[in-house]
């Protein structure tokens, strides 16, 4: 690498580590899989059961538990959820960025790593995801990884540790979400590219089956670190509950949620919509990249088109489902900007894809200035409903200026720009997503916690109840419990808000004097009467939450057994 190289790589990793850590420490965890996954890892730590997930007193099967033990390590380390629970997804996107770079310099050159790297960087889905404390920044990690260690062995070696290595972090990504073992796949298109003679292929020695298998050996290997002992446990402690947890993981959340999904049905060009808009910028580069792409066929180059057969894989893997969300076919986004490598640099010198960049970065920078402006000086009621719902007051312009100085420090790079005769357009974006991304962390996360994170509501609900009341938590979301002060009781979160309210004024009439109610103001609990034997604790996530004792119950039905 030339000492260019170095300052392009170095500047890069700068700039990621500002974007994605912009906001870093600066809020609690949001919904709606954030308090979950949080509560999950705290229980964790609280119990020492780290094989049987519980979301309060209930299992939880929904998800493997990866994720949670890293969620643990974090708060180990840093001893603070609020100053952990961001991390594993932090360090996953930078690792995520470093294996790109890498394996782009090692397919092409430090160039062509650097723009890999950047295409990663740039699209509006991978930092959004970055920046939160979901699965699926720490899913796309191992699957990198996996895809990184295959791609060192079929294009760059023969390098069975860097393949045993691929095998077991695919594993690793299976025991994380159940996909993991998607990188695998693109062992199918190798075996093709090497029967058909592909150039970029690295020679396989004859007599390899055995080390082929051994791969097979270290993916399974890998997720028995997890399923061994589960299995060894709940198939003899005798608990139907442990029973119930491995029909649920095992079968419902893997084969079922795809073959027959529950929710989040969409047409099968769903995630064609996807990259076109939530992994823009680069996805502007796609028109250019199609003939290098058929180039490179013609040329039968497996450096570029591995990769890209494997994203297509992974496209259609998802597409064939009825249930689909859009952060499902991240894991392909390294594959496509490490197809796309070689050629963005000459893409973009072209007049045509500045242009289009500038224009992308006209109409964001326009509509965000105009969103700001509007709720400063415009109809009331263009932000009144944000405003109530969140329960903000005078500090909600802090955000909406925030909106008029991106979109209006992005419209002048692009005068900038312009004036330049677009010299300057790709340095006019990455300002303005830089912008963008950095109020996102600075002004948003501090400026919505409160709302967002149910840490203010329940701090209200103590006050109230004052020290010594238990608070028995009914129809409650996993921010509350989450963020619970002093002593708390709860009653089921999958179970019916009615069932959960018997079991609350069986509880509730034990110790009347010690004990009080925390609900919400919804249809399934219309029962409730909070005008009598009730305080209203505030507002939390566009809930309505209050504190309630047996006579705002009289309208309810009798409890039943608990």
């Amino acid at each position: 690498m030339t000492t260019a190289d170095r300052r392009a790589a170095l500047a890069l990793l700068t700039l990621a580590l500002l974007v994605l850590a912009a906001g870093y420490g600066l809020r609690d965890p949001w919904p709606a899989d954030e308090p979950r996954f949080v509560l999950v890892a705290k229980q964790m730590v609280d119990s020492g059961d780290y094989l049987f997930p519980h979301r309060g007193a209930e299992l939880y099967p929904d998800k493997p538990p990866i994720y949670f033990w890293l969620l643990s390590l974090a708060y180990g380390l840093v001893g603070s959820w609020r100053g952990s629970f961001l991390l594993p997804s932090l360090l996953s996107a930078l690792g995520t960025l470093a294996l790109v770079y890498d394996l782009g310099r090692r397919l092409w050159s430090p160039r062509a790593g650097f723009w890999a790297a950047t295409a990663v960087l740039v699209s509006l889905q991978f930092v959004y995801q970055a920046k939160r404390a979901q699965i699926d920044p720490t899913l796309v990690f191992m699957t990198t990884f996996a895809f990184y260690g295959l791609c060192r062995h079929v294009l760059q070696g023969p390098h069975w540790r860097w393949y045993l290595a691929a095998c077991f972090a695919a594993g690793l990504g299976v025991v994380t979400k159940g996909v993991g073992f998607l990188p695998l796949l693109a062992l199918l298109p190798f075996a093709l590219m090497a029967r058909r003679g592909w150039q970029g292929l690295a020679p396989v020695p004859a007599g390899s089956g055995l080390r082929w298998w051994a791969g097979g050996l270290a993916f399974l290997a890998a997720i028995a670190l997890w399923l061994g002992p589960v299995l060894a446990v709940g198939l003899t402690s005798g608990n139907p509950e442990h029973e119930e947890y491995l029909r649920n993981i095992l079968f419902k959340q893997t084969a079922q949620r795809y073959a027959d999904p529950w929710h989040h049905h969409e047409p099968f060009w769903y995630f064609g919509e996807i990259i076109a808009l939530f992994w823009a910028p680069f996805s502007l580069a796609l028109p250019w990249l199609l003939r290098p792409w058929r180039e490179a066929w013609r040329a039968r180059d497996a450096r570029v088109w591995l990769p890209l057969a494997w994203f297509g894989l992974v496209i259609v893997f998802f597409s064939l489902s009825a249930g689909k969300r859009d952060m499902y076919i991240l894991p392909a986004l390294p594959a496509l900007a490490l197809a796309a490598a070689p050629y963005l640099d000459d893409i973009s010198r072209r007049r045509g894809f500045r242009l289009l960049v500038l224009a992308f970065t006209a109409l964001l920078s326009l509509v965000l200035a105009a969103g700001g402006l509007m709720a400063l000086f415009g109809d009331p009621s263009f932000e009144a409903k944000l405003v109530a719902e969140r329960g903000l007051g005078q500090e909600a312009r802090w955000l909406w200026w925030m909106l008029v100085g991106v979109g209006g420090s992005g419209l002048l790079a692009v005068l900038v720009a312009a004036a330049a005769k677009l010299r300057g357009a790709l340095a006019a974006c990455a300002w303005l997503l830089a912008a963008l991304w950095c109020g996102y962390g600075f002004v948003v996360h501090p400026l919505l916690d409160d709302e967002n994170s149910a840490r203010k509501v329940m701090q209200a609900a103590r006050d109230l109840a004052g020290p010594g009341t238990t608070i028995g938590l009914v129809d409650w979301k996993e921010q509350n419990l989450l963020q619970a002060v002093g002593p708390m009781a709860e009653f089921g979160f999958r179970a019916d808000p009615l069932v959960q309210l018997a079991r609350a004024r069986a509880w509730l009439a034990q110790a009347p004097g010690e004990r009080v109610l925390m609900l919400q103001s919804s249809k399934d609990l219309a029962c409730v009467d909070t005008a009598a034997g009730s305080q209203r604790v505030g507002t939390a996530n566009r809930r309505v939450w209050w504190l309630v004792d047996e006579r705002a119950l009289a309208g309810c039905e009798a409890p039943t057994a608990p």
